[in-house]
Parts: structure tokens; sequence; C-alpha cells
């Protein structure tokens, strides 16, 4: 395994400064942001796409600092009810695999996204439950006539370009938000969809991270990995429950609270799920996603890293000797 960062919280820097400061606290990788929702200030595809020489000079920049590119991240919702932000989130994702294919990148990033409830829906309606029988009628469509179409058409544009993993962030608000449904669009479309398994988006929902990589390592479906936590205070939660829609500025009022790595869970809590994902056989990169809103920047990452520095498992096992 390797310890990475996701250089987002990073965007104050230019590149290649953001790489020599990532360099100097052991950080291995970097995953990039390429559209949607992480920007493209790092990974620009007016930049970088059909590019031979700026991509060039970036492979230099990522050799001089020991550092390698995990993945593409490009998280957006092109299956959105408005057309023309569904389109240039199409337009980002495949941005992002062409840019995946020329740098020799093998996972791109994203969202499942998330329709409307009918064709003439102006916002997502992301369903949370069964009943009233509404739902169901949203769920049906919602799956049927447009995310497994629309992902059947982007896999087939994924393999063109010969790249064959699109990591999900099972994130609520989206279709794909827990291991059953990453699966259940993953049967339907094909195995280039995987997830992004990030404990924070689990932890709120009552997901033991650790048994969700049980089920998708199984799966072979372990694409990505993003390292971030969630304390979910049990006061507001024993009133309230975690079905929180406070903005995430207020704070000190909501159920549960994006961290650094150790700040939701201590260490060994940590080095469970590192040692569920070497099981399954997960050997990839450990991107640190630093969303944490009591800490700086650099603090928080530089916190993440020497917990994760602790607790990842960077060597190949030895064959096992009983004496």
């Amino acid at each position: 395994m390797k310890l990475g960062v996701l250089t987002v919280p990073l965007y104050g820097m230019d590149l290649e400064s953001a790489l020599k400061y990532l360099h100097s606290i052991g950080v291995q990788a970097v995953e990039l942001g390429c559209g949607g929702s992480p920007g493209k200030k790092h990974l620009d595809p007016a930049v970088y796409l059909h590019n031979k020489e700026n991509q060039k000079k970036l492979k230099e920049i990522l050799a001089e600092n020991e550092i390698e590119i995990a993945a593409i991240s490009a998280h957006g919702n092109a299956v959105h009810p408005n057309k023309e932000h569904a389109a240039a989130m199409k337009q980002d994702f495949e941005n992002a695999v062409m840019l995946a294919e020329e740098l020799g990148v093998s996972t791109v990033v994203d969202f499942s996204g998330c329709p409307g409830d009918s064709p003439t829906s102006q916002y997502p309606n992301w369903v949370t439950c069964t009943w009233p029988d509404d739902f169901k009628t949203i769920l049906k469509y919602q799956w049927e006539e447009v995310l497994i179409p629309y992902w059947q058409n982007e896999v087939k544009f994924m393999r063109e370009h010969g790249i064959h993993r699109v990591a999900f962030e099972m994130h609520p608000g989206f279709c794909v938000y827990n291991p059953e449904t990453c699966l259940k669009l993953r049967d339907a479309v094909g195995p280039e969809i995987g997830a992004n398994v990030d404990p924070s988006h689990l932890i709120w929902q009552g997901i033991d991270p650790c048994a969700a990589i049980d089920v998708l390592g199984k799966a072979g479906a372990i694409y990505h990995f993003h390292a971030k936590d969630t304390y979910v205070d049990p006061y507001k939660t024993a009133v309230n429950g975690v079905l929180d829609t406070k903005p995430f500025d207020r704070m000190s009022e909501r159920s549960w609270l994006f961290r650094s790595v150790g700040y939701g869970h201590d260490e060994f809590y940590w080095k469970k799920i590192i040692s569920a994902l070497r099981m399954v056989g997960y050997d990839g990169v450990i991107s640190i996603e630093h969303e944490d809103g009591l800490m700086s920047v650099k603090e928080g990452l530089e916190k993440a890293v020497s917990v994760l520095k602790d607790a990842i498992i960077y060597e190949d096992p030895v064959n096992e000797h009983w004496w």
C-alpha cells in the first residue's frame, strides 16, 4: 500500500509546490481533480489533454518528488435532471477518462449521480425509504430508465479508451451510497464499476467499514480508498438521529461531523480498516481527503499522515513460517 492525498485542499498552491510539500511529509501518491466537485486547479484538461509536452513536464515534476498519480477524480452528477449541468459533468468525466488513458492512470473516481423523480424534474431526488409507494416508482425510474442506461453507455466510452475502473464514492445523496447499491449497478453494467471506499460516508449511516470492505473486496470491487473520518455525536443522534440537513458550518449543532483521520476514531480502528483491506487483497493507495472544519489544511493533513504512517501496511507479506 501507499500513502496518498487528494490535492483539492492544497489549491492555494500550484501543483509543483503542493507536490514538494507532500513529498516532505512522506506522501507517495496523489489523487488529482480533473473537474466536477474537485475542480481542476491541478489537472486542467485544457492544459494537459492531448498535450504531450505538458504531460511530460507533469511527469517530470512527479518523478522529482517521488510521487505517482493514484487516480483522477471528476466527482459529479451526470444524470442530473438539469440537462446543461448533466452535460458538463459528463464532459468532465470523459475528459478524466481520456487523461487517464494518456497519463497511464488506471482509475477514475466519480459519483454514480442521482436523477430526479421523473423526466420533468428540476432537481435530484434521493430516496431513503420504501413507503409511501411513490418512492418505489421513483427508484424504478431512476435505475431502469436513467442510471443503468447512462453508465452502460459511459462504460463503452471507457473501454474505447482502455480504462476499466471507475470508482464510485458511495455517498448519500446519490444512487450508489452503500455496498449493496454499488454492487447492484456493477451487476447491471459490468466489472468496470467499482467502489471508492470512504469510511466517512459509511460511518454515519451505521455501516461498519470493515464489513463493507469484506463484501466489496470479495466481489473484486474495491478500486480506490479515501481516508477520512467521521465523528458521530451520541447525544445529538440519540435525539435526532443521523439524517442531518443542517449546514456543515453549524458544527456544534450537527449529529455528525467529518474529521481528520484519528479524530473520529482512534488509531486501532484505522489499523483494523487497513488490515481488512489487506485481507481482501487491496494493495492500492490510501488517499487522504481532508474535510475537517475544525483544523487548518496543513494541520489536518499532517495529523492524518501521522496516524496513517503507522496504520498502513506498506510491504508485501512474507510466506508464513510456523515453528
